[in-house]
């Protein structure tokens, strides 16, 4: 029996349980591992209310992503053997002290990657690697607008893009996450609850506008996130801390100047397992490098899962959560 954080309904913080589970031995291309670490991300929110449904239905294991050890390895499994330290991104069940995962998800830690700096961004880090790499090829010179630009994708994808020669914009809630995103490659920073960032926006480009809007938020910046973008632009919606976005008519697109709008996942652009090891393997060559730094503001044990869910939903945290079993 293992320490896990499950859920057996759907709702607030409080429905996250801390109780022991069973973990079976791997089976056919399956790995055992002891987790080190494991990240805390507004998708597990999603799950955890219903707002995404869970693919294994109640009870389930809370928790999207983690890093630890092998420490057993199931028949067929080739690219793993035990001692090797690993890091994942797989739906549900990662807020565990030990837990199966599958091997073609899972990729070989560098010596240089903690387990800890892991769990903090193999979700996060992964997901800024195909939205200015792959969604969006962010490029010298060009304007991009990041919301909650001292979140934890957002540190990540402000970094990022400030390495990549971009000018770099974000929105952020107060003056101390203003000067965090600053920190971290954020050259415009505006606080959003005190001033229109659409007319800030075209202040800050001299009317250029950006080449692609990066919104994780979701109701509340739609569709002004739109007028901040030039013709032809791109509008990537990737996340729902305030809502989802409601259904809108199309036309819009044409009439803010035919724009490109998508709302892409890291499933589809990692779902070939050669993908998600080139995925990985940019981001740790930015990290390694000292490029992207991992901003690990919050550290909880792993009872305190409903606690580090609290202070997430609450807009209480910066950079990235993780929980230690």
């Amino acid at each position: 029996m293992v320490a896990a954080v499950r859920v057996h309904k759907v709702g607030g913080p409080e429905v996250l349980t801390y109780e022991e589970v069973d973990v079976a031995a791997p089976g056919p291309g399956q790995i055992k591992v002891k987790q080190h670490a494991c990240g805390v991300n507004f998708i597990d929110t999603y799950f955890r209310m219903g707002m995404y449904p869970s693919p294994v239905g109640l009870p389930f294991i809370s928790g999207n992503e983690a890093a630890g050890e092998v420490v057993a390895i199931g028949p067929g499994v080739t690219d793993f053997k035990v001692g090797d330290r690993v890091a994942y991104v797989v739906a549900l069940g990662c807020y565990a002290a030990e837990r199966l995962v599958p091997a073609d998800r899972a990729v070989k830690l560098p010596a240089n990657i903690s387990y800890d700096q892991a769990a903090a961004m193999m979700l996060k880090g992964m997901t800024a690697e195909y939205l200015v790499r792959r969604t969006f090829k962010v490029e010298k010179g060009m304007n991009v607008l990041m919301h909650a630009a001292a979140g934890g994708v957002g540190l990540i994808l402000c970094q990022w893009a400030n390495y990549l020669g971009a000018n770099v914009i974000g929105t952020v809630g107060s003056k101390d996450k203003a000067e965090l995103a600053k920190a971290n490659g954020c050259h415009h920073t505006i606080l959003y609850r005190d001033e229109d960032f659409v007319a800030r926006v075209k202040e800050i480009t001299g009317g250029k506008l950006c080449d692609v809007v990066y919104d994780g938020i979701g109701k509340t910046t739609f569709p002004a996130s739109l007028d901040c973008i030039r013709p032809l632009g791109m509008f990537v919606s990737f996340g729902s801390a305030s809502g989802q976005i409601d259904a809108f008519n199309i036309n819009i697109l044409q009439a803010k100047g035919s724009l490109f709008a998508t709302r892409p996942t890291l499933n589809n652009y990692a779902a070939k397992r050669a993908d998600l090891l080139a995925i990985a393997d940019g981001l740790f060559d930015v990290v390694g490098k000292g490029a992207v730094k991992i901003a690990i503001s919050q550290k909880y044990p792993l009872r305190e899962a409903a606690q580090a869910h609290r202070d997430l939903e609450g807009r209480a945290t910066t950079g990235s959560s993780i929980l230690v079993p």
